[in-house]
């Protein structure tokens, strides 16, 4: 690995919570004028070597970088709603600011009259990735046009930033008497007591709404949870998603490009728009036979409870499917739970990561944190400090409603310390397998960052490679989280007994029952990602009816619009696809590893030096194929579906 220089860089201080609002506003104007003093030299009396040119662009956007970052973690994390406000407004500052940048004329020509000769790989992947922002901002249209796009920039931030906060404050709850209940785990229970009309309150939020689809037997009790949440959102995001589609299409024509997906595919690894539903289908064709194969199963299992039943959907698919799992594969997920203590499962996580990575996480007791639930941890590498990581991963009132790594610091080779912090909504109990995997995932995306924090470019610093390929690393870290022998050391029951190897064994048998179906689910949202954008159909709930009907094994409820709660519109915009794109190389990745001998250290150095930490500073395909001594291909995943 790289030599960070972490030693001679310190974390950043946060501030104590009553506090932040100020530090906040502070910290947002001096890193803008910071940022503004660079960018001022460089306009008016610009170095003359191509690499010192760089070098203070960088710089520049390093200050940009660091408030960008700060103020998105705590817009989404903070306790208190005035700071998450005062974020949000940092955030549409900094981005007004870059766009002013992009379409800068007299900045352009400094880069554009760079000469190249004598740069090393990365810095010459920077002035091609810098000249490439500026088209896409259309630095080289009329005044007009360019003044047309800021707006539509500044716009579309606001937009995001509604469309997400809606979903993250829209939390519904349904009411019912505890006998209702019944067929939920004692914990649960014993965390939601009765209130004093002896009714007990369900919200929509992850901890209450996976575990009661999935055990509680009353039918009505689960399509009422199930209907609240998918109408988590609606109606207010409907109107900002519109007027999203509206304003990303108005951007992508403007500077040359047919539609948005085409705009933003030309940046990925897929490469163009068109590409994205040929992918979904090439994945719904492979999936359709396992799809079939599995939903027989699971509606022959339906029908015995609900005699001629030709169809089910998802306010039941979730419990049926636990109930084949139970009957065909004897896993009931309430006895798979016992063995999955909160507590022992995050150090559990920071013992196998440790191991596999070759890293130390040293717990910091006094590190100022934004909320009592928040654990912080130094991350050190052959006893060098390389990064700071934070774990906040319950849910509270105000907060980022799903899973997520976000950055706080950029790692910059003696300039800065990678800091990531890891957002969940986890039981703080006994935890379903389920969420087990979903916490080795995103720790995936978090120890990308850490260790991709040891270059000298802030634009490849961290998980910065293309977007459909972010999810690769992360999916294949669970992987981890199924291995019998890695469940083992952390997966124990209150009496201390480990996970048994058969019971492993058949989850991993049940785990694969539905995956058809699922795959078929995912390409229902990837394309209604890709085409809400190609088409933006005036009536978005029939769309999404007629993309589910083509694409999904489960029908339409009525009277739901799940697209308003789907925050993936803004974030990935028509990238959804990337999910699946990035499992796919996932699965080949994963093939390098011996099963007999997932810590080999060879093969797990080879991949934590080659893949991780090179960050953004080549293409993902690349880094690939240098891991794998080939180019990926599609076959281990073809495998893996088909089994």
């Amino acid at each position: 690995m790289t030599d960070l220089g972490a030693d001679q860089v310190t974390p950043l201080a946060l501030p104590p919570a009553d506090e932040a609002e100020d530090w906040v506003d502070a910290r947002t104007r001096e890193g803008l004028a910071a940022a503004r003093d660079v960018v001022d030299g460089l306009r008016s009396d610009p170095p003359a070597r191509t690499l010192d040119v760089l070098r203070a662009w960088d710089e520049a956007a390093r200050h940009l970088a660091d408030v960008a970052a700060v103020s998105s973690l705590l817009a989404n994390v903070h306790p208190v709603e005035a700071v998450r406000s005062r974020c949000e407004r940092a955030e549409q500052e900094v981005d007004r600011y870059v766009t002013e940048l992009r379409q800068d004329r007299v900045l352009y020509e400094v880069f554009a009259a760079a000469d190249p000769a004598g740069l090393d790989a990365a810095a010459a992947r920077l002035l091609t990735k810098t000249l490439e922002d500026f088209r896409r901002a259309g630095v080289d249209l009329d005044e007009a046009t360019r003044t047309r796009l800021a707006a539509i920039n500044e716009r579309l931030t606001e937009v995001g930033q509604e469309f997400g906060r809606t979903i993250r404050d829209d939390v519904r709850t349904v009411r019912v008497p505890v006998e209702r209940l019944a067929g939920m785990p004692q914990d649960w229970l014993d965390a939601h007591p009765p209130g004093e009309d002896g009714l007990v309150t369900v919200t929509t939020d992850y901890p209450d709404s996976v575990p009661v689809r999935m055990f509680v037997h009353d039918a009505d009790v689960r399509r009422q949870v199930t209907t609240a949440f998918l109408e988590r959102g609606w109606p207010r995001n409907e109107p900002l998603l519109h007027e999203l589609l509206d304003l990303r299409a108005q951007l992508a024509t403007l500077v040359g490009y047919a539609d948005w997906p085409s705009y933003d595919a030309d940046v990925k690894m897929i490469g163009s728009g068109p590409a994205i539903p040929a992918f979904i289908d090439r994945i719904a064709d492979a999936a359709a036979e396992p799809m079939r194969r599995d939903l027989e199963l699971l509606l022959e299992r339906y029908g015995r409870d609900v005699p001629g039943a030709t169809a089910i959907d998802t306010a039941d698919s979730v419990y049926y499917e636990e109930l084949v799992r139970q009957e065909r594969h004897d896993v009931d997920a309430q006895q798979v739970r016992a063995y999955f203590d909160f507590t022992r499962v995050r150090q559990g996580l920071l013992d196998v990561t440790g191991r596999l990575f070759g890293l130390t996480y040293e717990p910091v007791l006094d590190a100022p944190v934004w909320h009592e639930d928040v654990a912080s941890y130094d991350v050190l590498c052959d006893g060098t400090r390389i990064g700071r990581i934070y774990l906040d991963l319950h849910p509270r009132e105000g907060k980022y409603k799903h899973a997520a790594q976000f950055t706080l610091a950029d790692g910059l080779a003696g300039r800065q310390l990678a800091e990531g912090v890891l957002v969940c909504n986890f039981s703080r109990g006994l935890m379903e397998h389920d969420h087990v995997v979903t916490l080795f995932h995103e720790f995936g995306h978090l120890v990308h960052h850490v260790l991709a924090g040891g270059g000298e470019w802030t634009r490849f610093s961290g998980v910065a490679t293309e977007w459909d390929f972010v999810e690769a690393p992360s999916q294949m870290l669970e992987e981890w989280a199924w291995d019998a022998d890695v469940l083992r050391t952390f997966a124990v029951s209150e009496s201390g007994e480990p996970i048994p190897v058969d019971l492993v064994a058949r989850m991993r048998a049940a785990d694969d029952f539905g995956k058809g179906y699922h795959a078929r689910t995912q390409m229902f949202y990837a394309a209604m990602s890709y085409w809400f954008h190609a088409d933006r159909p005036a009536d978005l709930t029939a769309a999404m009816r007629a993309l589910q009907e083509r694409y999904s094994p489960f029908p339409y409820i009525d009277g739901t619009h799940m697209f308003a709660s789907f925050g993936h519109l803004s974030g990935y915009s028509s990238g959804y696809y990337t999910y699946m794109w990035s499992l796919v190389i996932a699965k080949d990745l994963f093939s390098a590893f011996d099963p007999d001998d997932l810590f080999a250290p060879d093969v797990a150095a080879r991949y934590r030096d080659r893949v991780l930490a090179p960050g953004g500073s080549r293409d993902a395909a690349d880094l690939v194929a240098d891991f794998l001594g080939r180019p990926y291909t599609f076959d281990a995943y073809a495998a893996w579906l088909a089994r």
